[in-house]
């Protein structure tokens, strides 16, 4: 089926007081006895830092910002949420306290992440979404992922026009070819349509105050300002807003507030999603990227992109895996597909005797044999990806059908190319006969946050939204920053072989995505949907996929809590030879480029090339059990999970 729609840091500590008192809640008790006030879990939050090197496997959408050790699990009674960001968090948590859906809760905690964490998500980006309704068992996936404006063509990112072949200035990203339309209000207005209880209006009560009264700038907040103070310079209203008037970046603690994102939201909170598509919003939108400012190249975007962007409601994606129904996001993000192949390759192996060793709060040391396993699963997976999934409206799938990629008799074909000995460096895509596709450099994917939330009803949302790199396109208009979605496209149509690629750029086209919102439940092997068991996901570009693997084989085969699952050493390999192995963990000595590490070394002799770079993940689990909801969030960012706790 497919429906069209038209100890913390002082800085956090002071944001959260700001964020309870605005919301008339300073001692965050609720009807339960619990409460929505985050406190300190873990060692502190430390300042932020360089994302490192890494080679061809420096993905980090955003810098990395340490590690909180020792983080516990959280129990609550009813309804829990965990976003990337305590603050909206908090917000998200006091409008479930209050009665109100998943859906609400998405629609309170997006429009805070766009205020305190704009480098990550925000209301000039897209999402994908997965809401599963328990009073009508119902699970749906949504798709609110930008689109190439229709006078967008293949060459699009690659030259200014077809008579003038120079690159787009300064580069494709920065420049206004890589804005989309963005999607996520469009989607979030339609969900809360079908799933809200809360009245639209009230749910952006949070972030209007949060704007209008100023918030501090927290630690990873004022490191990323740092990096990108260059590119952010070469726009006038992101200069003005995060950069001091010497130029020099806005620093953590500085209170910002933000009256031009007030008035947008006031404006979107009164008159709905429509405003935003259609009207003066829609046209500063247009005029802010197409106006090649600072040198930059205009994008082409209209206001008729705007008025006709539609969400998209799919199918979910649900595979078996050791008695669980896994359910993730169809195309155009290949992360449920990439997911569910690494799953069903593993499948073939007893990785439940592989458990980490050491087991501690922080998840323990994982053992050398499974992280070979697991990443050659993912060299495997990420070759389908990376040849075959793009969005399916343009280009089919091999069998018209992502369970081509996905049948256990391929997917064992495929474990038996896996040796325990030997990394196979690169993967080759499988064959499905003549298919007129090409593979080329496959583009980076960078900045997203993530929203996991199950209401005291029993409905349940993952949702990855995202800008796509840190600050998007830079591009800053009525308070928010616009996406650079596009460069998620291949930027050359034809692969090495000329060939034209699966995700090359086409007017209307949404890129390619590694989003993986992932739901579980359980399963008698029927292909139904048994009782709700998990939420999970995570930002991280295209890494996504490797951290959602391994919070899955965390949880289901190695038993950890949720809590050691997301904090676990981060592991895994897109298609090459480089081998992932998160160096900011405490269990991974990264000093000398990890050649004291025992694992580290270990992977080296079966082949791996292993950077020991920090992992910037942003991972949240909450795992619904007999006694209530259990919750991690990754140690990595700022998140939290809160609920009615006890």
């Amino acid at each position: 089926m497919r429906r069209v729609w038209g100890t913390w840091s002082g800085a956090t500590a002071a944001l959260l007081l700001t964020v309870g008192l605005a919301a008339g809640c300073s001692s965050g008790e609720d009807a339960a006895g619990g409460t929505c006030v985050a406190g300190p879990n873990g060692t502190p939050v430390t300042a932020a830092g360089p994302t490192g090197g890494g080679g061809d496997i420096a993905t980090n959408p955003e810098i990395a910002s340490g590690y909180r050790s020792g983080m516990s699990t959280v129990r609550t009674s009813s309804y829990a949420v965990s976003t990337a960001n305590p603050v909206a968090t908090e917000a998200a948590c006091e409008v479930l306290r209050d009665g109100g859906t998943a859906a609400d809760a998405l629609v309170a905690a997006q429009a805070v992440l766009g205020l305190v964490e704009p480098q990550a998500s925000g209301i000039g980006g897209g999402a994908f979404l997965l809401y599963y309704d328990r009073a009508s068992d119902t699970l749906r996936a949504y798709d609110g992922r930008e689109t190439a404006p229709a006078a967008a063509n293949e060459n699009y990112l690659r030259w200014v026009s077809d008579t003038e072949r120079t690159e787009p200035a300064p580069d494709a990203r920065a420049s206004g070819r890589s804005i989309g339309v963005p999607g996520v209000l469009r989607m979030l207005d339609e969900v809360h349509g079908a799933h809200g209880s809360t009245g639209w209006r009230e749910l952006f009560g949070p972030a209007i105050t949060l704007a209008d009264s100023g918030f501090p700038i927290s630690a990873r907040l004022a490191g990323q300002i740092a990096e990108s103070a260059p590119q952010l310079a070469r726009d006038e209203n992101a200069r003005g807003y995060f950069l001091e008037p010497d130029g020099t970046p806005k620093r953590e603690g500085t209170v910002l507030t933000n009256p031009a994102y007030s008035k947008t939201l006031n404006t979107v909170a009164t008159d709905g999603a429509d405003a935003f598509y259609t009207g003066a919003l829609a046209a500063n939108l247009v005029d802010a990227a197409r106006a090649g400012t600072g040198g930059r190249t205009p994008s082409l975007i209209s206001t008729e992109d705007l008025a006709k962007y539609t969400a998209v409601e799919r199918d979910p994606l649900c595979t078996e895996y050791r008695g669980h129904r896994i359910c993730g996001m169809p195309a155009p993000s290949s992360g449920g597909i990439a997911v569910a192949a690494t799953l069903g390759i593993l499948s073939n192996f007893d990785l439940a005797a592989l458990g980490p060793e050491n087991l501690d709060a922080n998840g323990g040391r994982p053992r050398a044999e499974a992280v070979h396993l697991i990443s050659e699963a993912e060299r495997l997976a990420y070759a389908d990806r990376n040849k075959y999934v793009a969005d399916t409206d343009f280009v089919p799938l091999p069998g018209n059908s992502p369970q081509t990629l996905l049948r256990p008799e391929y997917l064992k074909q495929r474990a038996g190319l896996i040796d325990p000995g030997r990394s196979m460096g690169t993967a080759q895509p499988g064959d499905f006969g003549p298919v007129p596709l090409g593979t080329g450099p496959q583009p980076p994917e960078h900045g997203t946050s993530h929203i996991s939330v199950v209401d005291r009803d029993g409905n349940a949302a993952a949702m990855t939204t995202t800008v796509e790199s840190a600050f998007g396109s830079f591009h800053m208009v009525d308070g928010y920053l616009l996406n650079n979605q596009l460069t998620d496209f291949a930027a050359d149509p034809l692969g090495t072989d000329g060939a034209p690629v699966a995700n090359r750029l086409e007017p209307g086209k949404r890129p390619r995505s590694s989003m993986s919102p992932t739901l579980v439940f359980g399963s008698d092997g029927s292909g139904t949907l048994g009782d709700l068991q998990l939420v999970t996901g995570s930002p991280g570009g295209s890494v996504i996929i490797q951290f959602v693997v391994k919070t899955l084989v965390g949880l289901l085969d190695w038993g950890l809590d949720p809590q050691q699952a997301v904090s676990a050493v981060s592991f895994g390999a897109g298609n090459t030879p480089g081998t992932g192995v998160g160096g900011e963990h405490p269990a991974i000595d990264a000093a000398d480029d990890g050649n004291r590490d025992p694992l580290v070394i270990r992977l080296r002799e079966l082949g791996h090339q292993v950077s020991v770079a920090p992992q910037s993940s942003g991972l949240s689990a909450i795992v619904v059990d007999g006694d209530g909801l259990t919750g991690g969030a990754d140690p990595r960012r700022e998140g939290v999970v809160l609920g009615d706790t006890r």
